[in-house]
């Protein structure tokens, strides 16, 4: 064993916990299909123009990529109405959070979140030295009152993730409004919408309003979610061209790959296909939302790709039964929810039999 010490903040970080890949299980288990309900991904695949884009870019995949992304950054002050100097680029919204927290917080500064939420603000923030601050959820949702109060002249960041990933719930955009106007502006508000797209039209804020209210505000968006690049790896951030200007000082040089950048660029374009994918969540959603509730279990109000089951069961015993059927889903237990499902929605097809599975183990008593 080497005798070389990590640094000690890394003592309290737990790497994120990745099981066999579903593909794995598949061929051990011997399963002609498998249904992924676990990573919240796009049941209907991406843009046929983003992967006309991605295979065209990989003619050139001996070159390194445009590290000044300026087709992608065009097609994103396009799509937003924002001058292409509010944004910045990463391997997945992911890497973004990394760089806030690399490049504003240091050892002893704290950072405001909630208890039960993406669990990378927490890991990034404990890795630069600082300090998370966690509220617990008030009925599922972001308790902002509660974390208004949280702050102190250590808040260097305050991360409300809307919808909240992992149960789906949102902040409505007046008491989002009401929290930003109250928040100091010493304190940078990152806003994470992974998954806005899905949000029931008019329930947001639109992003050139925020960032023109809010100069410490940072918005993060995707395209691993309704874009179904997940697999490409990419995501950006929208923010004031100061804060950009200090991210790009700690960001890696290529951190986007050239087939990424392009798929991400041109599925920008494709209206239509995020309108179908939209639109089939709804109706899939409401519909798994209204049969668990029909079985008695409690689902919260989601507004995402995805919906957050109450069970009685240890969550990853659940997760489990489902994977021994071939379906692939996300136990979770964590402060306020000791056992529940997230369970990402599929096409009809998938979203029955997942259905249909859980009527078996309630029958059974397994859930």
């Amino acid at each position: 064993m080497a005798n070389i010490n990590a640094r000690d903040e890394l003592g309290s970080v737990i790497p994120y916990p990745l099981g066999p890949p579903p593909e794995e299980i598949q061929k051990e288990q011997g399963f002609t299909r498998i249904i992924r309900m676990g990573d919240n991904e796009n049941p209907y695949g991406s843009s046929p123009k983003a992967r006309e884009a991605a295979e065209k870019a990989l003619e050139s995949c001996s070159f390194y990529p445009d590290g000044t992304y300026s087709h992608l950054f065009s097609e994103l002050g396009r799509y937003h109405g924002l001058p292409e100097d509010n944004f910045i680029v990463g391997n997945g919204s992911d890497e973004i959070i990394r760089l806030l927290t690399r490049a504003y917080i240091g050892k002893g500064d704290e950072a405001v979140m909630a208890d039960c939420t993406f669990p990378r603000y927490k890991t990034n923030v404990l890795i630069e030295g600082g300090q998370p601050v966690e509220v617990p959820l008030l009925h599922g949702v972001h308790d902002l009152k509660g974390m208004l109060g949280k702050i102190s002249t250590k808040t260097k960041m305050v991360f409300v993730c809307n919808p909240n990933n992992p149960t789906g719930t949102i902040v409505k955009k007046d008491y989002l409004r009401e929290f930003c106007e109250q928040v100091p502006e010493h304190v940078m508000i990152v806003l994470d919408e992974a998954y806005f797209e899905y949000v029931e039209q008019g329930a947001m804020t639109d992003a050139k309003v925020v960032l023109g209210q809010y100069k410490n505000a940072v918005i993060l968006r995707t395209f691993s979610k309704i874009h179904g690049l997940a697999g490409l790896r990419i995501g950006y951030g929208m923010m004031a061209p100061e804060i950009v200007g200090e991210l790009k000082k700690v960001r890696d040089v290529f951190n986007v790959n050239r087939i990424g950048a392009a798929a991400a660029a041109a599925s920008l374009t494709d209206k239509s296909f995020l309108e179908m994918s939209a639109a089939r969540n709804r109706i899939e959603r409401d519909f798994v939302s209204r049969n668990l509730s029909k079985m008695g279990y409690i689902v919260l109000p989601s507004e995402a790709n995805f919906v957050f089951v109450k069970i009685n069961e240890p969550a990853r015993q659940a997760e489990a039964a489902l994977a021994r059927k071939g379906i692939f889903v996300k136990g979770i237990s964590a402060p306020g929810f000791p056992n529940a499902l997230r369970v990402a929605l599929g096409t009809r097809e998938e979203n029955e039999r997942f259905l249909e599975a859980i009527r078996e183990f309630t029958v059974e008593g397994v859930i």
